[in-house]
């Protein structure tokens, strides 16, 4: 039986062009997890990665456009995994479900790495550690005092942020620090904290800082390794450069 239709020409022509867009961006999604699966993940560009993730939280929508806004935005990869919720959530088309998305997907990377740090020669490991550091805290807004506690292996035995503060400072209390290495059974620690200007290079309050954490240490046998002071643009080890 044939059907008489009831739209007009106006009507046929505006529900074509949709019907091809839906269609070019289901097509591109599959092209997309195509070269994943056959290729690997480095065979994609950042904004394409980070379309598939938004896939999933957005699936009725050209999402191409709005990955390469995210990047234009926070300007790079690493700043935009750490932006906070309401950061990715002032980006328009990014609602509260796709940036806990995006905000777990981040953190299951970290938890990722640092899983397989730990328990492990930390000292053989270095380039990993560094580079686990610097995703975790080179774009932090503030700042923030972390400690990396060893057994006498030199195996990572625990990973704490043990203060927070502000753009250009935060608190270490030298004697706390020392009784959790020592809660912790540590023999050895590798301190660590970020500077949110861009600048690694460590201030003269950092270097006093580190002096009395290594003199209330001594009395107990517990070496202090290094302390490394990251931004942005890398980071700064303080027996790299004699300072300690």
């Amino acid at each position: 039986m044939l059907k008489i239709s009831t739209m007009t020409a106006t009507e046929k022509i505006d529900i074509l062009p949709s019907e091809q867009a839906a269609h070019h961006y289901h097509g591109h999604r599959d092209r997309l997890r195509k070269r994943l699966v056959q290729n690997g993940p480095d065979s994609l560009a950042d904004y394409e990665l980070l379309e598939i993730i938004l896939f999933s939280a957005i699936p009725r929508r050209d999402v191409k456009p709005l990955a390469k806004s995210l990047l234009l935005k926070f300007g790079s990869l690493p700043a935009l995994v750490s932006a906070t919720l309401p950061e990715l959530q002032s980006i328009e088309g990014i609602s509260e479900n796709t940036a806990i998305l995006i905000k777990t997907t981040t953190a299951l990377a970290l938890r990722t790495v640092k899983q397989d740090l730990m328990k492990k020669p930390i000292l053989n490991s270095w380039a990993r550690l560094m580079d686990y550091c610097h995703a975790s805290m080179a774009h932090e807004k503030k700042e923030h005092f972390r400690i990396l506690f060893l057994n006498k292996k030199n195996e990572l035995i625990a990973d704490e942020i043990q203060g927070s503060g502000t753009v250009d400072h935060t608190p270490a209390y030298p004697r706390e620090i020392i009784k959790r290495a020592l809660e912790h059974g540590a023999t050895a620690i590798i301190l660590m904290h970020n500077h949110p200007s861009g600048d690694s290079k460590p201030s003269k309050a950092d270097i006093d800082m580190t002096q009395a954490i290594i003199r209330a240490a001594q009395p107990l046998n517990i070496t202090i390794h290094d302390h490394i002071v990251i931004a942005k643009g890398g980071y700064t080890s303080f027996r790299s450069e004699g300072l300690i």
